[in-house]
Order: C-alpha cells, then sequence, then structure tokens
C-alpha cells in the first residue's frame, strides 16, 4: 500500500512539473513571431546557425544570454 501511494505521488509530481513548465512547447510572440520561451530560441539559434546566418560563438551568446542561467526567456509564458 505504502509503495503505491509513493509511486502515485511520483507520477503527480511528474506531471505536475511538466504541465507547469512554460518551455515544454516552443511559443512565439503573438504580433511579432519572435521567440517568446527558450524552447523557440534554440531551435531558432540553431536553424541560423546551421544557415550560416551567424557563427557559432554568436549563436552560443545568444543562447546564453536568452536561456542561460540568468536568461530573459526563463520562465516566459
Amino acid at each position: 500500500m505504502h509503495k503505491t501511494i509513493s509511486v502515485i505521488g511520483w507520477l503527480v509530481t511528474v506531471l505536475c512539473l511538466t504541465a507547469c513548465d512554460p518551455n515544454s512547447k516552443p511559443a512565439y510572440g503573438e504580433s511579432t513571431g519572435l521567440p517568446s520561451n527558450c524552447r523557440a530560441y534554440v531551435q531558432v539559434a540553431v536553424d541560423a546557425y546551421r544557415n550560416k546566418e551567424y557563427t557559432a560563438d554568436e549563436t552560443m551568446a545568444g543562447l546564453e544570454r536568452n536561456c542561460g542561467e540568468n536568461g530573459r526567456l526563463w520562465g516566459q509564458k
């Protein structure tokens, strides 16, 4: 019985964290179409790098600025 309750508790925790994650799916600004969360920004940055629009250093600097430890896009909804 105790093991079942423990498993259910873990499942509820995981589901809540997944549902509450603002980066669980890419989001873009309604008026600008620009990335408004890290998941979307990372994909845009990778695509731009692959298209040779930015160097690796420029791409990494943008990722760090927007989605690094103190990034501006963390927690955006």
